[in-house]
């Protein structure tokens, strides 16, 4: 059985097919997908969703690209789905300084709203990094943060790496391990510890090998693991196993 806790199904591109995607997936024993919001309609329709599937659940948070557009009302809004029993952790929240589509003053303050959210209520976390390793790593030092955190589509350093392994943290590996330029990640997998690995699609986007560069789905979770069977030598129903107990434990449901 799989897992992929991180899949954006409320996006426009499964309006099309969304059941078909997701009956597809429990058929491919993709046993739990976890569909974090970006922004508040997004929340609201992750609980949508999850609401119609047994083993579809959900994570409330705005986005660091949504950052600027955040009044103090829509992100205690947003929050407040957490009254929603299918919402199981806070996300995807974090920094983005790649792309800045927010001002970087207004990605931390919403950043920190989120950690301190989660902490205050022992939520799980989905963090989004990129291009921000030292400012994430103050803002943790400096905050008290929740016992569960994961930071989704790992992709940062070995410093970094080392950190989140050193403070307890989770990492997320997506369809990128598979990718032919993606040799440094997978430098990455090979000192990672399973027992502190999730995978993910983050689908619709980065679809693995040999589906690079179409829509991704969240049955597509199982190249990813298959990859990472691969460089640790182990199979890949073991890597799965592991994986997918990981995931339970971490947002706590049980199946």
């Amino acid at each position: 059985m799989f897992a992929d806790t991180h899949c954006h199904l409320d996006f426009p591109d499964f309006d099309a097919d969304r059941k078909r995607v997701i009956e597809q997936a429990f058929a491919e024993k993709i046993c739990l997908i976890i569909n974090p919001g970006t922004d508040l309609f997004s929340s609201k329709r992750a609980c949508e969703i999850a609401r119609e599937f047994d083993f579809v659940y959900a994570a409330t948070g705005i986005h660091p690209h949504n950052a600027e557009l955040v009044s103090d009302d829509v992100f205690y809004q947003c929050m407040k789905l957490v009254e929603n029993n299918k919402v199981i952790a806070i996300g995807e929240t974090g920094l983005d300084f790649f792309y800045q589509n927010s001002k970087k003053e207004d990605q931390i303050e919403l950043f920190r709203k989120h950690i301190r959210f989660a902490t205050k209520f022992d939520f799980p976390l989905i963090v989004h990094q990129r291009e921000a390793e030292n400012e994430t790593i103050q803002i943790f030092e400096s905050e008290r943060h929740p016992s569960k955190v994961v930071f989704h589509c790992f992709s940062g350093d070995e410093k970094m790496l080392e950190w989140v392994m050193a403070s307890g943290f989770y990492v997320s590996f997506t369809g990128i391990i598979t990718f032919r330029n993606a040799a440094n990640v997978r430098k990455l997998v090979e000192k990672v510890n399973p027992d502190r690995v999730f995978f993910e699609t983050d689908a619709p986007y980065l679809a693995p090998h040999p589906y690079r560069g179409k829509r991704n789905e969240p049955r597509f979770v199982r190249f990813v693991v298959e990859e990472f069977a691969r460089i640790k030598k182990l199979s890949t129903h073991e890597i799965a196993e592991i994986t997918t107990q990981n995931a339970m434990k971490f947002f706590g449901i049980k199946i």
